[in-house]
């Protein structure tokens, strides 16, 4: 298998898209979320990161699965 370096930036751009939207769209709501956020414990943050780690490989695996 051959490490792909397009395929990997566009990749990295594309997270860098999806983490700007919320700030771009909310960023009125954002200051109050993050405050919101710092006051989780981590094993609650722990899950959430978890969570968002499993369904991002899931969609990879879909993707990647019905696709290719």
């Amino acid at each position: 298998m051959q490490f792909d370096l397009a395929f990997f930036l566009s990749a990295l751009g594309l997270a860098f898209i999806l983490e700007g939207i919320p700030y771009f769209i909310w960023a009125e709501k954002m200051p109050k979320f993050l405050k919101f956020m710092s006051t989780q414990p981590p094993p609650a943050l722990r899950r959430m990161g978890l969570t968002a780690i499993i369904l991002g490989v899931l969609v990879i695996y879909l993707a990647r699965r019905l696709f290719f």
